[in-house]
């Protein structure tokens, strides 16, 4: 394993309390009743096959480590898409989550609670924003920003009835529901789903001429992700989102930032617009919102944006949940330290000057900020998926996308220890693949 020599600040504040790489495969624990096997039988036969897992059957978490149903541990290398920013069993989100659960869970928005008026004023705070759209998934903040848009487009800017459209970037990505993929360009979030509902028009990520070129007297909003996630951690021209605030601005359109991956301290900032400065209309947050505990999304804007919805023409049974609310408000206050920004600048820095020299050793190229990186894996080599399984093999767990690129984005909590191993483990994937060729 490497030697440490990060800024020794880090080490002393480290987040994790688990035992380092070295240790991962001698762990153990109580062992399993259901074989591995048997258990990933039982979910292929009952559950719907919209995912195709690799082949671990995790039981446990505890800061950045995972533990199978066999007692391996994995150094998490996805941290759930971000959903688990924080790490596995966060002390602090835990003891959130088990104060409220002795309480109340839930009331529905028909009554109000003790706990969503603290959490939306610490959001809201912490956004730079006035007020909070508090809903449960990501997909759901972006359905609830496309309905915002489209209200303010008509009851503000004075867009004629029905004619509202929002302007997207090829290769996003926002969810999965039927809105959302009527304006993917992924064919396989497409096929067989149609008609697509209408409304929406498709430009280059990262052509700010593009952008500007399609708007019209009836267009609402821009609708990006700072950071395009799944497209494999496509980070736009440094000049990209400035230039689209000002277009925006000066049209007159809403800039709705899908913050829902990049934001919430994964980029090394609270936003990865604060990267460049930038301050959208509206932020569409989730994912590492809820903690890895809950789910729990939110769309953060101001008053005369988000003013625009009346009561009953928008809503949700378990939005703005009072337990949802509890680990949120947790979430906001650790965020609010700026404690695990740094972490994620300091230990990203690490990450991708690791990576950087895997570049001509069976890696094409990296992309990324913060704790997040997209590694374009020689397609001669391997596909993905093959380097994937095969970093399983050495206790990491990744995430392939788009054939040969791959994906790591661990808990920020992980230590300077194991990202260092991380990357020795698929330099050594890379080694091995080369080697059999």
């Amino acid at each position: 394993m490497t030697t440490e020599t990060a800024n020794p600040t880090l080490k002393e504040h480290d987040m994790t309390t688990n035992l380092t790489a070295e240790a991962a495969p001698t762990a153990s624990v109580s062992p399993a009743s259901v074989s591995p096997a048997a258990l990933i039988a039982q979910e292929s036969a009952h559950a719907a096959h919209n995912y195709h897992p690799l082949e671990v059957v995790v039981a446990t978490g505890d800061g950045a480590w995972v533990t199978d149903v066999a007692g391996r541990r994995y150094l998490d290398c996805l941290a759930a898409y971000s959903a688990v920013n924080f790490g596995h069993s966060n002390p602090v989100l835990l003891d959130a989550a088990r104060a409220q659960l002795g309480r109340i869970t839930l009331t529905s928005r028909a009554f109000y609670n003790d706990q969503l008026g603290p959490f939306v004023t610490a959001l809201a705070e912490l956004a730079g924003k006035d007020m909070v759209l508090p809903m449960n998934t990501g997909a759901e903040a972006v359905e609830s920003g496309i309905k915002v848009a489209r209200a303010w487009g008509y009851r503000v800017k004075g867009v004629a009835p029905d004619q509202a459209n929002i302007i997207v970037a090829a290769g996003n990505f926002h969810g999965r529901t039927t809105t959302i993929i009527s304006f993917s360009d992924d064919e396989s979030a497409r096929a067989d789903f149609g008609p697509f509902t209408p409304g929406f028009r498709t430009v280059p990520y990262g052509d700010a001429a593009a952008l500007e070129a399609a708007i019209d007297e009836n267009t609402v909003a821009v609708l990006l992700e700072p950071i395009q996630g799944e497209a494999g951690i496509v980070v736009p021209p440094a000049a990209y989102l400035p230039a689209v605030r000002e277009i925006t601005t000066r049209h007159r359109v809403l800039f709705i930032a899908d913050e829902i991956q990049s934001g919430l301290g994964r980029t090394g900032s609270t936003f990865a617009c604060d990267l460049v400065g930038v301050v959208p209309d509206l932020y569409l947050l989730g994912k590492a919102l809820g903690g890895g505990i809950v789910p729990v999304s939110a769309v953060v804007g101001n008053a005369d944006i988000l003013g625009v919805l009346h009561p009953g023409e928008h809503g949700s049974t378990f939005g703005g949940n009072p337990l949802a609310a509890a680990v949120g408000l947790a979430v906001v206050k650790m965020l609010a330290s700026g404690e695990y920004q740094q972490r994620a600048t300091e230990l990203g820095a690490r990450l991708h000057a690791g990576l950087s020299a895997l570049v001509g050793h069976g890696v094409v190229e990296v992309r990324g900020v913060g704790l997040w990186a997209g590694i374009d894996i020689d397609p001669a080599l391997a596909p993905g998926r093959v380097v994937c399984e095969a970093l399983l093999a050495r206790g990491v767990l990744a995430k392939d996308t788009h054939g040969s690129t791959i994906r790591l984005a661990p808990p920020i909590v992980v230590s300077a220890d194991d990202v260092d191993w991380a990357v020795e483990q698929l330099r050594l994937v890379l080694e091995d693949l080369a080697g059999a060729k």
